[in-house]
């Protein structure tokens, strides 16, 4: 059984389907990538998945349990956590505040317990650990980039939902993001990177999807999305090799 598992959702802002019957997996443990072009459909898949947006159509499965059309609340109770784009980091709070935010949805839990996780939090993020008490909007984009990546772990989820992690972000900082994502991984938490990087991204997945206007045309592990010619050319920029 997939960790989790679209199954032909269909999903639209307005009459016009942004998602024409989409199916994806993720199995515990893994990267996963979701590739394509702006307008896609890589957002709508994951605010779709987290219950941002209903599905008019199929079935989205989480541990085995069906999702689709609950709230995002309930979603994120289960251990399913999203980053959106664009960090969204609130001005009036502290980074260590921001952070804390992640476990609103636990319910009551023990001061300690918060302790210690705000404290594993700051490990995988040690560069912010002295901006812990300086408000947020105060950081550089790649330390918000930072603080919205700890804020969705603080929910303990076992899938961590990223959209557009490296987005305006230096290229050191892009390569220190993707360094942390494979971190992560390798803690025991699954992933589901939305990237426009598309070399970055492979460099780390395990898996790969490539999305066209709202349809799926090609999936696999990284080697094979790098050795396809419609795809090195869309997103790609031309022929790459595989390392």
């Amino acid at each position: 059984m997939a960790l989790l598992e679209l199954d032909g959702v269909t999903a639209g802002y307005t009459a016009v389907d942004a998602l024409n019957g989409i199916s994806l997996r993720v199995e515990d443990g893994e990267i996963v990538t979701l590739l394509g072009a702006n307008g896609a459909g890589k957002t709508t898949t994951l605010r779709t998945i987290s219950g941002l947006m209903k599905p008019r159509s199929g079935s989205i499965r989480f541990m085995g349990q069906e999702i689709a059309g609950a709230s995002a609340n309930a979603i994120v109770r289960l251990g399913l956590s999203h980053v959106p784009e664009g960090r969204r980091i609130f001005p009036g709070l502290t980074v260590r505040e921001n952070i804390l935010l992640g476990s609103s949805n636990r319910g009551r839990v023990p001061r300690a317990e918060l302790d210690r996780d705000l404290e594993a939090a700051f490990g995988i993020f040690p560069d912010i650990l002295k901006f812990a008490d300086s408000p947020g909007w105060t950081l550089s984009g790649g330390q918000q980039q930072m603080v919205a990546v700890a804020r969705g772990l603080m929910a303990r989820p076992k899938l961590l939902m990223l959209d557009e992690p490296s987005l305006g972000l230096a290229p050191i900082i892009v390569q220190q993001v993707f360094r942390t994502i494979a971190d992560i991984r390798a803690r025991g938490t699954t992933v589901l990177l939305v990237e426009q990087n598309a070399h970055m991204a492979l460099s780390i997945a395990d898996r790969g999807y490539v999305l066209e206007t709202g349809r799926l045309i090609v999936e696999g592990p990284p080697a094979t999305l790098l050795d396809n010619e419609e795809v090195r050319a869309a997103y790609l920029g031309g022929r790459v090799t595989a390392e």
